[in-house]
């Protein structure tokens, strides 16, 4: 009984780890279909814009639309990295857990080249490898920053006050 209640718990856990991921790059790749294309987008922000800056001309509200779609890629992928590091350092006893952070980046990496491969099959979307390498920045950065986080909450818990 307790090792069905303990392997019940586990799998729960594993639920909760890998549901937002795997949740998370489906987000991203519905987002580099026709939905995430330039013209959908810019039905919600070209009015915001518009409003904000109501003397830009055209060509701005377009050039900071365009600086807006490539921060969403960047936020996109660090938030896949975030998630990618919480669920593979919870693999503790696995070679996944012992090299979680490698792992996220590298999630982060296929996901962002097979996420432009998709889109060049796309004609609404346009297919960048300088994207693969924002939206790999923005992984990192992510990575990097849990690294540090947990890294320092791990020695302010190894040296108390």
């Amino acid at each position: 009984m307790v090792l069905e209640n303990s392997n019940r718990f586990w799998r729960r856990e594993q639920i909760i780890l890998y549901a937002p991921l795997l949740i998370w790059i489906g987000v991203i790749f519905f987002l580099s279909s026709g939905e995430g294309a330039s013209t959908r987008t810019s039905i919600i922000i070209r009015p915001i814009l518009e409003f904000l800056f109501p003397a830009a001309l055209p060509e701005t509200i377009t050039f900071y639309h365009g600086i807006i779609r490539k921060c969403a890629h960047f936020a996109e992928y660090a938030v896949l990295g975030l998630l990618a590091c919480r669920a593979f350092a919870s693999a503790t006893q696995s070679f996944l857990g012992r090299h979680s952070y490698f792992a996220a980046i590298v999630l982060a990496l296929a996901v962002a080249g097979s996420d432009e491969f998709n889109q060049s099959f796309n004609p609404a979307r346009t297919s960048s490898p300088f994207d693969v390498l924002l939206d790999l920045s923005g992984g990192l950065t992510a990575t990097l920053f849990y690294f540090l986080l947990t890294r320092r909450r791990s020695r302010s818990i190894a040296s108390p006050i």
